[in-house]
């Protein structure tokens, strides 16, 4: 079959199982728009109101659904303002496929009208990029991205197309992929690591498995519960790992780090052994590094080998596929029963400190956690986020979307309506705050346009929540530029895009409106809360996790 470059672009889509794709036309993809136009019957092409809130809603539809999420967008500016999203999907290794337009081929290196090197630009924050010049290898390409974006460590790929490339004409044969959820690639097992770890895990008095957003896209989270019942072992979470162990269980003792609550940090404090799994030991986790666990022996094990003795040096480092594994431990590890261990971490319990009646972000939290139990919940960044990650329960892997390791405000909006349009069996609900909301406020038109039921839950302090907090404890309450006294009516704003509306200042008036919304519609609740209000507890950037502040 002979076919333009852009119409080989869809059909290979095609091959790779995609049915949506978020993105946003521009000259240099006219061609690519024009051949999708006779392809509407088969794909769900979502227009966002700008570039970031496409790659952002690629992210989400990604790590909601395990698919490959897919973006398109122009050259120049169209391919710049989608940098910041790419970054975001590269930190936090989510699969992506991102094809921009680019000039014709006689333009490049010209300077030309909306010429960028959108490949230069984004090769330290791709998996892997490149510049299409010959149509025959166009097909290929895309092929080997989806492959490179879904295998091993997944993570996003750039393809730029230049514009005459898609309307030349090539000879297309279409080929058969294997899906596009296709668990990670498998490393060799290395069975002797293996039963060295077992051993030590059988001979540990106070182990703690240390899981990470690994476990979630090698999908091993049923592997990780099974190893963790049968050693009897507790779990604590990254804050991309959030979901991958039901947070309801008995094991769980939720996020540990600069946010994570006393129980989880002393555990892994006080442990003799830590079971590293799909997680890289980030400075927001271990602190100071030399003070790390300091009696703990570390097993680590990932299927990226550059993350092994990054940040802490493993006793037992092991590059593997996380899902085989975590099977054959399971195997070899045996069955314990650890009370006295439990019993010890139990002393350091956390609880919400604050009156049941009060008008708090956990309050707040625990009331919608118990609405919308079965929930995919995303987030933005900052106070809203670590609140979300400490609070809400959550009890599977991908219903937790948000941006660990840019911290990327603006993210919320976009990812949660590709999480929504992944996941149309679950409710999504985005928690988000006031700055990181005007960022990207202009997605509530793609929101209204769409009509899916997006929850959009504002905690609105009027100001910059987590930079005023630490200007509050680290720079001598010298509040500079984080007050916020723009005099914005958010409840009007989302009205006007005939979205229903409500604000709380109540937790009667939080009831009264979440039990008044049409569940079938996107809805906005404004819950106005005290700009004081702080994220504990916290432990101080530099110093080790069991030195937190508690409030």
């Amino acid at each position: 079959m002979v076919k333009s470059g852009a119409q080989v672009v869809l059909e290979c889509l095609k091959e790779q199982k995609v049915d949506t794709i978020f993105g946003y036309p521009g000259g240099a993809v006219i061609p690519l728009y024009d051949a999708l136009y006779d392809e509407l019957d088969y794909f769900r092409h979502v227009r966002t109101s700008h570039e970031q809130g496409a790659v952002h809603a690629a992210d989400g539809y990604a790590r909601a659904t395990g698919k490959v999420g897919v973006c398109f967008a122009t050259s120049g500016p169209g391919a710049t303002n989608i940098i910041t999203g790419l970054a975001t999907a590269y930190m936090d290794s989510v699969p992506m496929v991102v094809i921009t337009g680019q000039v014709a081929m006689a333009l490049l290196g010209k300077d030309s009208f909306q010429e960028i090197d959108i490949v230069g630009m984004t090769l330290p924050i791709t998996k892997h990029n490149c510049l299409v010049k010959d149509v025959t290898k166009l097909a290929d390409t895309i092929r080997k991205a989806f492959e490179v974006a879904r295998s091993g460590r997944p993570g996003p790929v750039l393809i730029d197309i230049p514009k005459d490339i898609f309307t030349k004409q090539v000879e297309y044969e279409k080929k058969q992929a294997d899906g596009n959820s296709k668990p990670q690639t498998s490393a060799k097992v290395d069975m002797e690591l293996l039963k060295q770890a077992a051993d030590m895990i059988n001979e540990s008095k106070r182990p703690v498995i240390y899981a990470g957003g690994g476990t979630i896209s090698s999908n091993s989270s049923d592997k990780l519960f099974e190893l963790a019942k049968k050693g009897d072992i507790p779990v604590v979470n990254t804050l991309m790992g959030l979901g991958s162990f039901p947070r309801n269980d008995e094991l769980s003792l939720g996020m540990v780090g600069m946010h994570g609550y006393e129980n989880a940090n002393m555990a892994v404090m006080e442990s003799d052994l830590i079971i590293g799994i799909g997680a890289r030991f980030s400075d927001r986790v271990i602190g100071n590094p030399n003070k790390f666990a300091p009696g703990a022996r570390i097993i680590h094990i990932d299927i990226d080998g550059t993350e092994l003795n990054k940040n802490m040096d493993a006793y037992l480092p092991i590059e593997g596929d996380l899902s085989e594994s975590l099977g054959v431990l399971i195997e070899l590890v045996e069955a314990a029963d650890r009370k006295d261990w439990h019993s010890h971490i139990a002393k350091w319990k956390s609880h919400n400190k604050a009156g049941k009646d009060q008008f708090t972000p956990e309050n707040i939290l625990e009331y919608m956690n118990g609405r919308f139990e079965d929930a995919v919940v995303a987030t933005d960044v900052g106070q809203h986020q670590m609140w979300t990650a400490q609070i809400w329960k959550f009890k599977e892997p991908r219903t937790f979307i948000s941006s660990g390791g840019l911290g990327t405000m603006g993210y919320g909006l976009g990812a949660a309506i590709g999480a929504q349009l992944g996941r149309l069996d679950k409710r999504v609900v985005l928690v988000t705050g006031d700055g990181s909301f005007r960022m990207n406020c202009n997605e509530l038109a793609t929101l209204s346009k769409l009509d899916v039921p997006v929850v959009i839950l504002l905690l609105n302090n009027s100001s910059l929540g987590m930079v005023r907090q630490w200007q509050r404890l680290f720079s001598n309450k010298r509040f500079s530029e984080t007050d916020s006294n723009e005099n914005i009516d958010y409840v009007k704003l989302a009205q006007a895009y005939s979205i229903q509306a409500f604000r709380a200042g109540n937790l009667d008036e939080l009831e009264s409106a979440v039990s008044s919304m049409d569940n079938t519609k996107p809805a906005f609740i404004e819950c106005v809360i005290d700009k004081d209000e702080c994220v504990y507890p916290i432990v101080p950037p530099g110093r080790p996790i069991d030195e937190y502040i508690v409030g």
